[in-house]
């Protein structure tokens, strides 16, 4: 089986990314967005996910986190979708509900090529750390376009805003692991369509 990677770059005047990304890894994480809270919710999505994720991201920090963080999302979303190809044979589908401490946080999604995300995390303040918290909703809504994929997110408990915030991280990880897996009943695609 061939493995299953990606690199993709996208240059603006506002932001410039080079990301390269395997899906069949062992969680090595080379990552760097000038961002400290967002290089670790990257971290853990690698580790936890068990992906191999290069990037650099060199974006105008200086107006705020806005630009790296969304174009950041789109290079990956466009990244998965590109590492997991014609999709045949994947089971398509993944969930995952995962505790952070306080935090419960319900993640489900779907390699289906339709765009959707439903995003319910309950995050009350500005900042953590550098991050802006109304940014990891522009975030997964980036990597939910770019990878035309159905995604839910759904905060069933917690209070701490980073914990709430990893636990997202790290429950798409674990969906997105489940949903690229390989099973030999499937032939073609899962779909009663034929496509995907």
């Amino acid at each position: 089986m061939k493995e299953r990677t990606a690199c993709i770059e996208r240059n603006t005047a506002e932001t410039r990314i080079r990301l390269r990304l395997s899906l069949d890894g062992s969680g090595k994480a080379d990552i760097h967005t000038g961002i400290g809270f967002f290089d670790h919710m990257l971290h853990g999505f690698a580790r936890h996910g068990l992906f191999d994720v290069e990037l650099r991201a060199e974006g105008d920090l200086e107006v705020d986190t806005h630009h790296t963080i969304e174009d950041t999302g789109i290079v990956l979303g466009k990244a998965i979708r590109e590492a997991v190809g014609d999709k045949k044979g994947i089971v398509r589908y993944g969930s995952k509900i995962l505790p952070m401490d306080d935090a419960l946080i319900l993640c489900a999604l779907d390699l289906c090529g339709r765009p959707y995300l439903c995003y319910d995390l309950k995050l009350d303040r500005e900042k953590v750390g550098e991050f802006e918290t109304e940014m990891a909703r522009e975030f997964f809504y980036a990597v939910s376009y770019g990878g035309e994929m159905n995604l839910h997110l759904k905060q069933l408990d917690g209070f701490n805003n980073h914990h709430i915030i990893e636990g997202a991280f790290k429950a798409f990880a674990k969906a997105l692991d489940q949903a690229v897996q390989y099973d030999q009943r499937i032939a073609g695609v899962l779909s009663t369509k034929g496509t995907l």
